[in-house]
């Protein structure tokens, strides 16, 4: 058998199954708390960047008044908005029911503080997809 040959058998096999951790667990932990499902992962400087990411975003949102969005009956598209704040996990639980945070509406930076909230809720579900992926070994 020639070199070609053996290289190609052995990309061929599959390598053998190393311990994956529990990919439903890593994106639990991803969207609890931003930054963490990278981590728990071995990629500390990326869940770092992604914690300060949407963190600043979040507080930015948070300094402009921004609304955080909940359902509003007949109002199908709150439901979408409701879901992308939702994104940020803890943070969005706590502002919500233990300070009772909703937004200045009058606030000159309201419209631009919910664009803030809701890009850091929508950037933490895509690290959460990112979790997945890296828990799962498609990505490395």
């Amino acid at each position: 058998m020639s070199e070609e040959e053996t290289a190609v058998e052995q990309a061929a096999t599959p390598a053998p199954l190393e311990k994956q951790p529990n990919a439903i667990l890593m994106m639990v932990l991803a969207w609890l708390v931003p930054g963490a499902g990278h981590f728990l992962l071995g990629r500390r400087r990326r869940a770092i960047v992604f914690l300060l990411i949407v963190a600043t975003a979040l507080v930015a949102g948070l300094m402009l008044d921004g609304n955080l969005y909940r359902i509003v009956p007949n109002r199908p598209l709150t439901v979408l908005a409701t879901l992308a704040c939702m994104g940020l996990g803890a943070p969005y639980f706590a502002l919500r029911f233990a300070l009772g945070y909703e937004g200045e509406i009058v606030s000159a930076g309201y419209e631009y503080g919910t664009a803030f909230i809701l890009t850091a809720g929508l950037m933490n579900l895509l690290l959460i997809l990112d979790t997945l992926d890296i828990a799962s070994g498609r990505k490395s």
